[in-house]
């Protein structure tokens, strides 16, 4: 082993005719032998968890609304639903999660690249997941307090995709942000998925709380497996070969400055256009998702008069589009950066505004559709495209600013929460008699804000690294385990540079 190349441990393509490469690329399926692969498996089960805590309450509400036989004490049968709640108040709960995970999506990602994403990451899974045991007590209690826990929840939750991009900082080589992080991201999708159906399965056979339950229990063994197998850097993982360490360090860039070190260009931050065309595309992209995330299982049940075991399993078939789309994107989006055919901001251009443009127009065609079949083919093309948006400004941030993604994603997931505050009491105040044609307007809104967001986003993004980024302390050094390495600039920009990536 001692006469192979340095890239011994890296993902090679098969295309490239090299002997070597070719046998390592055979060595994929071992991913256990590389750390940045059991890193992002186990971040694709961290995102699962992340939305099957967020989704199930849009299954159970249903269920917890839906009239029930009840028997009166004269004998006397009458259906009448467990929680008698309005569309707005309905609304009010759905999107209360929300509201405290607006709040803590910046400080999430200070803290993390201060201390480490690894460790805030698993802390905001983890307290979500306890919370959640605690939830249908609670509903019982009153409403009140139902909101109240679904707002710490959110609290908690909201740290996590600024967290992740601290981790890809350090873990991610510049060849394969786009895979790795969307592999990641992808875990969000599929725990959507998986929720749903299982969701009203449990509905139907365990009642509503068990839903909490058993998605509480699931975060909870994952944040244990997560705090002991993630380390902050490669250079902080005993089990990491040196092959693979020297790789990602060569690919990545040195790292410049210690996380207490670091010190972010707030306002150059905020003037800057490139920043806020990626704060825009992810507004775009979370409000189609949050209001279909939030409102599908609903709008079956109101256009299409399914009941609640069924509007679970019709719901994800969006999401599980949007699962298997981002593993492709992902990968075209690597593959044509390595290849050279188009430059980086090109590529993130191209996949951020193509799927914006065609999401559009699916969203207007699931609005006109007249049967179920055709409406759900529409909306899983439309939320399937937007996997490849995610290829585009999710890994914006990494592009733009290494040592300041995590605050740069805790800016535009807050922007981007507003969705989820906004849209759901939107809808229920526009839908108010259950009709296809207000249901209508809901899905012409989201079009229009798709349309909004490749304007933007075409316009003003950029995938170069940014001048302020180059003004960091000189004198910083990133500490890697008894090497320490300082650059004259304070960022080391070769992962940046086309020549160097595999």
């Amino acid at each position: 082993m001692a006469n192979r190349p340095d890239y011994d441990y890296t993902y090679t393509p098969l295309w490239t005719g090299k002997e070597e490469q070719t046998k390592d690329y055979q060595m994929t399926w071992c991913f256990w032998r590389r750390r940045r692969l059991v890193v992002a498996l186990l971040a694709f089960f961290g995102f699962f968890n992340v939305y099957a805590l967020r989704v199930n309450l849009s299954v159970a509400v249903v269920a917890m609304t839906e009239p029930v036989a009840t028997t009166l004490d004269n004998g006397t049968v009458v259906y009448i639903p467990e929680f008698d709640w309005s569309s707005q108040t309905k609304g009010l709960v759905l999107s209360s999660f929300f509201y405290g995970y607006l709040v803590t999506q910046l400080p999430g990602g200070w803290l993390a690249a201060k201390i480490g994403g690894n460790r805030v990451f698993a802390i905001g899974i983890g307290a979500t997941s306890l919370l959640t045991l605690f939830t249908p007590p609670l509903a019982h209690t009153s409403t009140a307090l139902l909101i109240a826990v679904r707002v710490v929840e959110g609290l908690f939750e909201g740290v996590t995709y600024p967290c992740i991009h601290a981790v890809w900082s350090r873990w991610a080589p510049a060849s394969e942000r786009a895979r790795l992080a969307t592999f990641a991201f992808s875990g969000s999708y599929a725990g959507t998925v998986v929720s749903m159906p299982v969701c009203s399965l449990l509905t139907q056979y365990t009642g509503w709380p068990g839903i909490f339950y058993v998605f509480g229990i699931m975060g909870l063994v994952w944040t244990t497996i997560w705090w002991l197998v993630v380390k902050e850097s490669p250079e902080k993982d005993p089990h990491i070969t040196p092959a693979e360490l020297k790789y990602i360090q060569d690919s990545r860039g040195t790292q410049a400055v210690e996380g207490s070190k670091i010190r972010h260009p707030w306002s150059k931050m905020l003037k800057s256009a490139p920043v806020w065309a990626i704060v825009m595309a992810h507004f775009s992209e979370n409000w189609g998702f949050y209001t279909l995330l939030t409102f599908l299982p609903t709008f079956m049940q109101d256009v299409f008069k399914f009941k609640t075991s069924q509007t679970g399993f019709l719901a994800a078939v969006p999401y599980l589009a949007m699962a298997i789309v981002l593993q492709v994107a992902g990968h075209i989006a690597d593959w044509l950066l390595r290849r050279g055919v188009m430059s980086r901001t090109n590529i993130r251009k191209l996949f951020n505004c193509g799927a914006f443009l065609s999401q559009t127009i699916f969203m207007v065609a699931a609005a006109y559709a007249s049967t179920v079949t055709w409406c759900i083919v529409y909306l899983t093309i439309a939320v399937g495209l937007g996997g490849f948006a995610w290829s585009g400004f999710s890994v914006n941030h990494l592009d733009i600013a290494p040592p300041h993604a995590s605050v740069l994603m805790g800016l535009s997931n807050t922007i981007a929460t507003l969705p989820g505050i906004i849209s759901p009491p939107l809808a229920g105040s526009i839908v108010t008699d259950k009709s296809a044609e207000q249901w209508r307007y809901v899905f012409f809104l989201s079009s229009g804000i798709y349309l909004l967001g490749a304007a933007v986003y075409g316009a003003w993004s950029s995938a170069e690294l940014q001048p302020w980024v180059l003004e960091l302390d000189s004198d910083a050094s990133f500490d890697t385990d008894g090497a320490s390495v300082t650059t004259a600039r304070g960022y080391d920009n070769k992962a940046l540079d086309q020549n160097s990536e595999m």
